[in-house]
């Protein structure tokens, strides 16, 4: 019998299938409890919700759900355009800034090229998979105290590179690179090279770099933003990516029709004009990821100082304080798929549930 991978593209093989944090649901079957008494810090979703006017937003638009989408995402794209000082035709929607992430691979990376595609060790972990399954090489430079190296990526460049992959805070260390590093490095980027600034956590920090410069002085930069995060909308899937408008022509043209569905857009429209529930969503995040990272320095656990609404620490053994803690019904996420056995990335969520989860932590270590 002939085997499926004689049929499939080889460099399939390659590919590990993306684990996603483990689900409330899921947990809740295997340990025969109510979805209501688990804690889940392992995605980084906004502890707060959805903003209710993108409820209610959401619920009103239900009412035309025989009806597809505007496919072009017309007043979303003219929203977020307004908001960040660009046109319209600088913006593209994705199903979640993953799906855009996708488009950059089918519209720059290409097998029979031997195309390369430059990133940094402990990167978010997608970058590699698509980079595989189109058939391009993925070049991991190293990561000294887990803080991205543009000098490294610099270094690493060649003729067949296409695309670096850049995501600012990074996911799963919570670091950050400054306007100055990045100043100095897209100034010697050749222009032939997509650098993508992956910013899916940009709203969280006080003083965020701004890449959208290098968009408007016309350079080869794409930068991609969530709805995901600070706003609340995870189950909507839905993301977007600000570039040259040739560029956005490219990557249209990789785009499935009504790819953004019409409760997704009318939930965004409306959660980016609710500007209070992003601040009140920023100030308990702040306040939350102070309080871990402090408990943790006194309880002496390694931890990497972060920014954005997570933070990676080291617990000596990741899958089996996973476990463990799923146990006591709080999912973290363990990263021995990043290559960090050691450390979970632990996601900042209601002040009740962080001192739950550092009570148990506390109690574990007794029993060690």
């Amino acid at each position: 019998m002939t085997s499926i991978w004689e049929l499939a593209n080889p460099q399939l093989r390659d590919i590990t299938v993306y684990e996603a944090g483990k689900p409330i649901e899921e947990t809740a079957r295997e340990l025969g409890i109510d979805p209501g008494a688990i804690i889940k810090l392992a995605s980084n979703e906004n502890p707060l919700g959805p903003s209710p006017k993108a409820v209610h937003a959401m619920r009103a638009a239900l009412e035309n759900a025989h009806l597809y989408p505007d496919g072009s995402g017309f007043y979303l794209c003219k929203a977020i355009a307004a908001r960040l000082g660009v046109a319209p035709e600088n913006v593209i929607l994705g199903n979640g800034s993953n799906e855009v992430l996708e488009f950059l691979g089918h519209a720059f990376l290409g097998a029979e090229r031997q195309d390369e595609v430059i990133a940094s060790e402990y990167a978010f972990v997608v970058y590699k998979l698509i980079a595989t399954s189109f058939g391009a090489r993925m070049i991991e430079v190293p990561s000294p105290g887990y803080e991205q190296d543009l000098e490294a990526m610099l270094e690493a460049l060649t003729p067949k590179t296409r695309l670096i992959f850049i995501p600012n805070p990074n996911n799963p260390t919570g670091t950050l690179i400054s306007q100055r590093a990045i100043d100095s490095f897209v100034s010697r980027v050749p222009q032939q090279v997509m650098v993508v600034f992956d910013e899916a956590y940009f709203e969280f920090l006080d003083d965020p770099p701004d890449t959208l410069q290098f968009v408007r002085e016309g350079r080869n930069v794409i930068v991609l933003r969530t709805f995901s995060k600070i706003h609340g909308l995870a189950g909507l899937r839905i993301g977007y990516a600000v570039a040259q408008p040739d560029v956005i022509d490219v990557l249209h043209r990789t785009r499935q029709p009504f790819n953004v569905n019409s409760i997704a857009q009318a939930g965004a429209l409306a959660a980016l004009e609710d500007d209070a529930h992003l601040r009140e969503t920023k100030r308990v995040i702040d306040e939350g990821r102070a309080y871990l990272q402090e408990q943790f320095a006194e309880m002496k656990v390694p931890f990497v100082p972060g920014v954005a609404n997570f933070v990676m620490v080291n617990v000596g053994d990741g899958c089996a304080v996973f476990e463990k803690l799923l146990r006591r019904k709080i999912i973290v996420r363990p990263l021995k798929g990043y290559g960090l056995p050691e450390w979970v990335r632990i996601s900042v969520g209601t002040m009740e549930q962080s001192r739950e989860l550092i009570a148990a932590l506390k109690d574990m270590m007794r029993a060690q």
